[in-house]
């Protein structure tokens, strides 16, 4: 058997995983689809900001190229000018030779100062302008035409009088100069106007290749953000269902929480009553009996034993005060003036025990009688009232109290008011302060409105309204009237 090389049983496998690069292309696919947007925009603002860029350079150019082309202008204008006086000097000079008249000599002297103040404009640009060439002619035009001036003032003067008549050929080269000088002036604006005009045309050949440029970008731009609004709004419809059924959800929710809410409140209120009529029948029996058994104990002591005696005495006042105090505990968890009288009755006396303590004046504007509006409006009716007086003893130094009860057929309204301090506003909007969530609950839960505001100058307002519950014999409420 011969023998097969091992190389050659060996499987071929060279051909590279396409997995990979699949996988690259495909993120990089996902790149371009979410962010291509992105690099179009910030493509554009480059391309807009370098065609402003482009725009502000080519203006100052050209205004540049205009500037030099005017200053030109101007030039070969004061050249002329120049020249002009130049020959105006020379005539007032021949002039006065003529004929020596005084009005010559004053027109040459005002000639001449034109003359001087073009020189010096003159001297001043091309110094400015940097070109020594022209600079150096005007020079030799300056010095002639200042021996000119020079010569003439002396002649007119007297002081020379044989003093010699400039030459033709003097005249002719200072008018040669400055033609000379004035050409070299007119190609200047001429250089400068072209080339003004081949910058307008490179500035307007690269706008509107920017502006073309920007163009398919936007529109490629607008394809992609169409696409994706298209996804938007799609997500967008989701999401409102999604949150409509949220909303369905939290109002479910809501309701529940407030029966929940309404139902603790009747679950403490009977609570309160339950535990009230204990501590009437239970403790009170106890410490009533207790305070007879103590009165006979210190009756029969206080002849033998007056030390003792008055140990007792003591006890039977602690034991008024427990009794007070269980009558006050009794009244705040279940007030016997609400249940038997009703609340207009319990309301004026809850108010007058509160001014007593507080040295309030108080301003009553509450129905004639008693009217029944219902077990559950009347307690919260009175705890809102309640922790509306026990807030303005703690916090309002008020001294006048104004406490008002309306009522119609379908309405009942509570308005308590005090002149003091005022609640502070970040109270108004913190609302987990002083209670107002509770007396918000109870109110609620009635299907209720409850209000809270700042009075100016000062002071605190709190209105509750209630629907009425109609109870079966009630008599028509009472008209209302005023007391203090």
């Amino acid at each position: 058997m011969s023998h097969v090389p091992r190389a050659t049983l060996s499987p071929v496998a060279h051909d590279p995983p396409s997995a990979p690069p699949r996988a690259g292309l495909a993120r990089i696919n996902e790149w371009m689809r979410r962010y291509s947007w992105l690099v179009a925009m910030t493509v554009a603002i480059v391309i807009t900001v370098g065609g402003l860029v482009i725009l502000e350079s080519g203006r100052m150019r050209i205004a540049a190229e205009y500037e030099t082309a005017l200053d030109a202008k101007t030039a070969t204008a004061d050249l002329s000018a120049l020249a002009a006086d130049i020959a105006t000097l020379s005539a007032q000079r021949r002039a006065f030779v003529l004929q020596p008249d005084p009005a010559y000599k004053s027109q040459f002297d005002s000639t001449a100062a034109h003359v001087r103040r073009a020189l010096s404009t003159l001297d001043a640009y091309y110094r400015r302008i940097g070109d020594d060439t022209a600079l150096a002619s005007f020079a030799q035009v300056s010095a002639a035409a200042n021996e000119e001036i020079e010569s003439g003032a002396a002649r007119l003067a007297g002081s020379s009088p044989d003093a010699a008549e400039p030459s033709a050929s003097d005249n002719s080269t200072l008018d040669a100069a400055l033609s000379l000088l004035r050409l070299n002036e007119e190609q200047r604006a001429q250089h400068a106007l072209d080339t003004s005009r081949a910058d307008q045309r490179i500035s307007t050949l690269c706008v509107g290749a920017l502006c073309a440029l920007n163009i398919v970008l936007f529109l490629l731009l607008f394809r992609n953000l169409g696409i994706q609004l298209d996804k938007q709004d799609r997500v967008q419809k989701e999401l409102i269902t999604q949150q409509e059924e949220l909303d369905q959800l939290v109002f479910e929710r809501t309701r529940q929480l407030e029966a929940l809410a309404w139902h603790l409140q009747s679950v403490s209120e009977d609570e309160k009553t339950q535990l009230a009529r204990e501590l009437h029948d239970e403790l009170g029996s106890i410490l009533t009996a207790s305070k007879m058994d103590v009165a006979w104990v210190r009756g029969k002591l206080r002849e033998s034993e007056p030390a003792m005696a008055e140990k007792l005495s003591r006890a039977i006042v602690n034991l008024d005060q427990g009794i007070a105090l269980k009558r006050r505990i009794i009244e705040d968890m279940r007030p016997t003036v609400l249940a038997n009288f009703g609340l207009v009755t319990a309301l004026r006396s809850l108010v007058d025990e509160a001014a007593q303590r507080n040295n309030w004046t108080v301003e009553f504007d509450l129905p004639g009688e008693d009217v029944k509006l219902g077990e559950a409006i009347e307690i919260a009716l009175f705890r809102v009232a309640q922790e509306t007086l026990t807030n303005a003893a703690k916090y309002a130094r008020a001294s006048r109290i104004r406490v008002a009860l309306t009522m119609d057929a379908a309405v009942v309204s509570l308005h308590i008011a005090d002149d003091g301090v005022g609640i502070r506003p970040q109270d108004l909007k913190r609302t987990q302060t002083h209670g107002l969530v509770g007396m918000r609950q109870r109110v609620s839960a009635r299907g209720g409105r409850f209000e809270i505001e700042r009075v100016k100058p000062h002071g605190t307002s709190i209105s509750v309204s209630m629907p009425r519950e109609r109870v079966h014999g009630d008599a028509e409420p009472a008209p209302a009237r005023s007391a203090a």
